[in-house]
């Protein structure tokens, strides 16, 4: 008797099919779209506890202020409570030191960039400071 050799190939991957370069845009594609999913998840969850984020100054004193000027800037965004202030009222405040509104603008934008490194809500200064950057 003979025996009937079969054939047990696996057949051709799916890179082999499409090619190696698409089908590895195809991944990313796919990973890509996934991390954008999970931004949407947390974006949601953190909107929905954002009522309960009460940071007190000294944690954001010490993630986002570099110098004297960073801390005065901070007191008074919250000393002008959720009313705000415009970066040339701030200007003003600080005329000893001789900076002026767009430079209290790029600090705030700073500030904020600390803060997301720090794993911290974005954005957390321009809410109480109402400049919206």
């Amino acid at each position: 008797m003979e025996t009937v050799e079969k054939d047990c190939s696996k057949g051709r991957s799916q890179s082999e099919k499409v090619g190696r370069i698409k089908y590895n845009q195809q991944l990313l594609k796919r990973a890509l779209s996934e991390i954008e999913e999970v931004k949407l998840m947390q974006r949601t969850i953190i909107a929905g506890l954002k009522g309960m984020f009460h940071f007190e100054k000294p944690m954001i004193q010490k993630i986002a202020c570099v110098d004297e000027v960073d801390i005065l800037i901070l007191e008074h965004l919250y000393e002008s409570g959720s009313a705000g202030l415009l970066p040339k009222d701030l200007a003003e405040k600080l005329s000893q030191f001789k900076v002026k509104r767009h430079q209290v603008t790029r600090r705030i934008v700073r500030m904020n960039k600390r803060l997301e490194k720090g794993s911290w809500e974005s954005g957390l200064l321009s809410g109480v400071g109402g400049i919206g950057l």
